[in-house]
């Protein structure tokens, strides 16, 4: 009787089973209303330099706002949504455990270790920084986290930490939001002003009462700063941008975050990590845990040291539907725990040199990445053990109380200001300071030279811009961008499967030494062009979600919104997965072989319902994908497997080339051809998934597709409007047409890839002056650009030793409480 219930609840499921694309369909108006679509009259709006101030009451009007853009990277898509009547029937939503909160500080910056004030610039992490995010990952994971959905703010220095940290959880595939409120504080003009120089010209008292002021703002940046951050794309979707902030500006901005999106993934029981900077992730934690403006101020937080809380639901509270739950190992006032001892990792990398000399088999290289996290893990503790107790750090551990004293012992004090006069330098919080509302400070000439002083030391006039700006990146764009938006296809760089000729499918492989050479090469290539990227979809394969992030990295444009999707991966090849394609070939004959690896309907042999190629086996599938149906069969069979009733979706166990496209097509015509209509887009994909877009786009025939090659890491040019594939010049290309496509292969089929461009079909053909159309399959560079050479596998991005940088001016923003919310 009870395996007869069984089937019968099973049979009744079986009317759960959606077709397969049915719920992209459904969410595909609100997640293209989700997407920031940039008009040519929006990027005309956002060229102009944007300036604002600060409004009376400003930390108290953000719900007021009106709704904006949101930033999407497609977690809405097929994840979040579920079945309402069923959640209402079952109580399930109600009825699960909060997920927890994990809290980490961005590693150390070139910036924080030599004690700079940075604010909204963008320097790079430091090697110690990247260890320290290593290291945080492990805790993580022997402490048994996982991470389902992550937060981060729009700069490099965060950004790399999130990638960072998942790539050693193995979770790069999972959605990551990256939004200006969790930008660190904006510190006006004193961004990138030493701080000890600072005290030694004005006075440590000054300094330390910007440092210090929970309602203090630092002198203002004006819009000549080299430092501006208005005149940064990655910002163009700000109406204001801040040119100071106080920490309770900062702390204030980031509650919006929580309360539209973090609050909610809590409470449907997803582990949240938030990675951003000591005092955003400080606004979170006040609220968190109710701490007050004094004891906030004290409350510090190391680099790469997760924070994490645990909460229950407080169903009669007025305030939040989550309580804390105090840890055993808390330290007052708060009620999380960090995983770490507090700097306990720095003092050991300090003496990482002569201490790894007493360690054997430190640099231990495992098989399995989780293996080889937890000996890494393992080593940095003996590493930690015999540094022995940590020592007073001189580095700034986010407490407003950490000076770096010892670096000011030979300071002058040339002012004897009273401390709150210091603290406002004539520039009082409007509507927040009791000191400044009475009006006891005032404006003098002397702090105003002070302030036109710090400006002048970072003028435009004075120091080059470390970036581009919007109107010069429109200038440097070249004839490509002329011809509307892009759509750029990249096939990721090789793998070691690549180089042996081994079934890959949907095995999750990393990119080998030259296949990540391949995307770094491909992102010098599109910046080179001019080509700003709006918006990034890959799948959710590591060695694809690598070569975005590499071509990202390359166009220093991390903040760019990334949207990864299991439709977008491999075609799966059943159980030839993980077989060489040379031993097929010689056991089943060439003729099969073909059929098997190019073949439009046919498909390999089916992989076993248990076999660990089959995703229903693997948990990041099983878990996450929500978006495909029941299947009645697995159900059962994993139910008498489990004991009890499980469902389980209908995964595929192979793949044709036409069943690869059957959710790729649908995927690209309803999620990424709306958002292409007026926006750059690139798409990192693999083989067949490509393979089967341009069948769609080039218009191929079935008989000849298996004919096309796709080259690793190259960047191929869709033109929407022109309806034709080109390619990017990099002054190795031979100038003669016939001749130029030879250089790489595309196959036997060639001339369906790089088709003329139709005048009957497109009216943005491009004409040649004596009137002909220009068929040259190849975006050509200017003769005196050809002779730099651009795919090298060296760096052109100094970066690290002149750091990105900027500010901004946050008065009384227009912005929606979750405005601005892209992803990695």
């Amino acid at each position: 009787m009870k395996m007869l219930r069984i089937l019968f609840l099973l049979g009744s499921c079986s009317a759960l089973v959606v077709p397969q694309f049915s719920k992209v369909s459904l969410v595909r108006k609100e997640y293209v209303a989700s997407r920031i679509i940039m008009t040519s009259e929006t990027k005309k709006k956002h060229r102009k330099l944007r300036v604002g101030g600060f409004s009376k009451g400003f930390s108290k009007v953000w719900k007021k706002e009106p709704s904006s853009i949101i930033e999407d990277d497609g977690y809405n898509v097929g994840i979040k949504k579920g079945w309402p009547l069923w959640d209402r029937l079952t109580n399930r939503k109600s009825s699960k455990q909060p997920g927890a909160l994990i809290l980490v500080r961005h590693g150390e910056s070139v910036w924080n270790s030599n004690s700079t004030f940075t604010g909204w610039a963008d320097p790079d992490l430091s090697p110690n920084g990247e260890r320290e995010n290593e290291h945080a990952a492990r805790l993580l994971l022997a402490a048994g986290y996982q991470v389902d959905v992550a937060y981060t703010s729009r700069l490099k220095r965060a950004i790399r930490s999130t990638w960072i940290i998942l790539r050693e959880l193995g979770q790069v595939y999972r959605p990551v939001f990256k939004s200006w409120r969790l930008n660190e504080r904006c510190y006006g003009a004193l961004t990138g002003l030493s701080k000890p120089g600072l005290a030694l010209e004005l006075g440590e008292f000054r300094v330390q009462a910007w440092r210090h002021g929970l309602r203090d703002r630092p002198p203002p940046m004006h819009e000549n700063h080299s430092m501006w951050p208005g005149r940064q794309r990655r910002y163009a979707d700000l109406p204001k941008i801040p040119t100071t902030e106080s920490l309770l500006d900062t702390m204030y901005r980031t509650l919006p975050l929580w309360e539209t999106r973090i609050e909610k993934d809590l409470l449907d029981g997803n582990n949240v990590m938030v990675v951003a900077h000591a005092n955003s992730l400080r606004g979170l934690i006040k609220y968190v845990d109710s701490i007050s403006d004094d004891d906030i101020v004290d409350v510090s937080i190391p680099n790469g040291c997760p924070l994490v809380y645990k909460f229950e639901r407080s169903e009669n509270s007025k305030t939040s539907a989550l309580r804390p739950i105090i840890s055993p190992n808390a330290i007052g006032p708060l009620s999380g725990e960090f995983l770490e001892k507090k700097g306990a990792l720095r003092a050991a990398l300090a003496r990482e040199s002569e201490l790894a000399l007493h360690i054997p088999g430190y640099d231990i290289a495992d098989a399995s990445p989780a293996l080889r996290s937890l000996a890494k893990l393992e080593l940095d503790r003996r590493l930690i053990d015999l540094a022995g107790e940590p020592v007073a750090s001189l580095d700034d551990d986010g407490s407003l109380n950490s000076f770096p004293k010892a670096k000011l012992q030979d300071v002058e004090n040339r002012t004897n200001f009273n401390i709150q006069d210091a603290m406002y330098m004539g520039f009082p919080a409007s509507g927040v300071s009791p000191v400044a509302s009475t009006g006891a400070i005032k404006p003098s000439t002397k702090k105003n030279k002070i302030v036109n002083l710090l400006n002048k030391q970072t003028s435009v006039s004075s120091t080059p811009s470390p970036f581009r700006s919007i109107e010069e990146e429109e200038e440097a764009r070249s004839m490509v961008d002329d011809k509307g938006p892009l759509i750029i296809i990249i096939r990721h760089g090789k793998t070691t499967a690549n180089i042996l000729g081994i079934f890959t499918g949907w095995e999750d492989v990393p990119l080998a030494a030259e296949g990540r050479k391949e995307a770094i090469a491909a992102g010098k290539l599109l910046r080179r062009h001019g080509i700003d990227i709006d918006v990034v979809y890959t799948s959710w394969l590591s060695r694809a979600i690598e070569t975005a992030w590499l071509v990202l990295t390359e166009m220093d444009s991390l903040w760019i919104p990334l949207v990864k999707s299991w439709r977008l991966n491999e075609r799966h090849y059943g159980s030839l997965t993980g077989l060489s394609k040379k031993m097929i070939a010689q056991i089943h004959g060439e003729a099969q072989f073909k059929l098997w690896r190019r073949g439009y309907t046919q498909r390999p042999p089916r992989v076993s319902s248990f076999s660990n190629h089959y995703p229903g086996n693997d948990d990041k599938y099983v878990k996450y994908v929500k978006d495909i149906g029941f299947s009645l069969r697995e159900s059962v069979a994993r139910s008498l497997a489990d004991g009890r009733i499980t469902f389980a979706r209908d995964f595929c166990k192979c793949e044709s080339l036409k069943d690869c496209m059957d959710r790729t097509i649908p995927f690209y015509t309803q999620v990424i051809a709306p958002v292409a209509q007026n926006q750059n887009v690139l798409i990192a994909s693999s083989e067949n998934a490509i393979r089967g877009m341009l069948m769609h786009l080039c218009e191929i025939p079935e008989d000849r597709i298996s004919e096309v090659e796709i080259p690793t890491g190259l960047p191929l040019v869709y033109l929407p409007r022109m309806k034709c594939l080109r390619l990017l010049d990099d002054g190795q290309y031979d100038p003669d047409p016939a001749k130029a496509l030879e250089r790489y292969n595309f196959g036997t089929a060639v001339e369906l890839l790089f088709q003329p461009c139709d005048p009957e079909k497109s009216e943005f053909c491009d004409i040649n002056p004596d009137g002909s159309i220009n068929n040259d399959p190849i975006f050509r560079l200017a003769p005196e650009e050809k002779k730099q050479k651009i795919y090298s596998t060296s760096s052109t991005n100094n970066e690290k030793s002149s750091p990105s940088l900027q500010q901004s001016d946050l008065a009384d923003l227009q912005h929606s409480p979750d405005a601005a919310v892209p992803m990695i």
